[in-house]
């Protein structure tokens, strides 16, 4: 059986069939797929390990748009009309394509037609968090590859750097997560990085007057004018999230948060609020492998957002274009 679906009535007459992610939906329909996955994985993500941080960034700005149907991947479809979601704004820095399109390939050749780029990033994002040293998570599979990719949505539905907790807080709501959530999953800058440009206003011209974010520590924000974005319209230069600790999937990154060192305004918003302060500080005074489990279980939900399954959407052959 190769997914678990629920039938209904009349609907079996117009050939549409609902089916839910399961955990080996392709055991029988292509047993190796999770394997050869894990496997390149395995090869190249110790060889350049930024790129565990680019493949969940990837997961992420996908599943938040038209959900985790690797829509972030299409170069162009003959539905928008429009510029597609990877050359929006919030996407112009991700990294990771290349390393994908060689995943679908090496699949293909051992199932053509079978296994979808929405599971394939999925898949990639979980196993690259694990070679680096982080948690491992269940991933059910059995998504399909969604049709339109409209560059618009990435401003209404991804979370932005410079959002205040209200505006996060109803983007994670509109796509099933919570306050909780929200401050798990931020806990993955702990591996990123960010451009200048992501932060600067808060450098350079926080309130229109050339003044700094006064919520940023001091020290912290003249040591970045001084050595990292030295001018305001730095796009270019790239700063660890987690200074001294970016390539280890710790809890360092909610240390810097309490310490008014995270960099993003988002970042910030977390400590404003008292329920994620809440949380902040519950995952602190915890264990590594507590925060490890509350990290699987908020990927698991996110890996859910809004999936395509049964006869929804298709699998591509080239993730970046729709079957023509």
């Amino acid at each position: 059986m190769k997914g678990v679906c629920l039938i209904f009535g009349v609907l079996v007459i117009l050939g549409s069939v609902r089916c839910e992610l399961t955990t080996g939906f392709y055991s029988h329909s292509c047993p190796k797929a999770e394997k050869i996955i894990q496997d390149y994985v395995n090869q190249h993500i110790l060889k350049v390990p930024s790129l565990a941080a680019a493949l969940i960034r990837m997961h992420f700005h996908d599943c938040f748009v038209r959900g985790c149907d690797a829509s972030l991947l299409l170069n162009v479809t003959p539905t928008s009309g429009n510029q597609t979601e990877k050359g929006a704004i919030p996407n112009q820095t991700i990294l990771g394509f290349d390393f994908i399109d060689k995943l679908k390939s090496l699949v293909e050749a051992e199932c053509p037609g079978v296994v979808s780029c929405a599971d394939i990033i999925t898949l990639a994002a979980r196993d690259s968090i694990v070679v680096i040293g982080g948690p491992s998570w269940k991933v059910p599979t059995g998504r399909r590859d969604g049709l339109i990719s409209i560059a618009f949505d990435t401003f209404t539905q991804i979370p932005a750097p410079f959002d205040n907790i209200t505006i996060l807080q109803q983007k994670l709501v509109n796509k099933g997560l919570d306050l909780k959530d929200l401050v798990v999953l931020s806990g993955v800058h702990t591996i990123g990085v960010a451009h200048c440009s992501s932060f600067s206003n808060r450098l350079y011209n926080f309130s229109g007057r050339g003044d700094q974010d006064p919520t940023l520590d001091g020290e912290y924000a003249n040591n970045l004018r001084s050595r990292k974005c030295t001018t305001p319209n730095d796009s270019t230069t790239l700063v660890e999230m987690d200074p001294g600790s970016s390539k280890t999937f710790d809890r360092s990154y909610y240390t810097l948060l309490l310490k008014r060192r995270g960099l993003f305004q988002s970042d910030s918003a977390l400590t404003k609020n008292a329920t994620t302060l809440k949380y902040i500080n519950k995952i602190l005074k915890g264990s590594l492998k507590k925060f490890y489990k509350q990290f699987a279980l908020s990927m698991q939900k996110m890996g859910r957002i809004d999936v395509k399954t049964g006869s929804a959407g298709e699998i591509r052959r080239n993730c970046a274009f729709v079957n023509s």
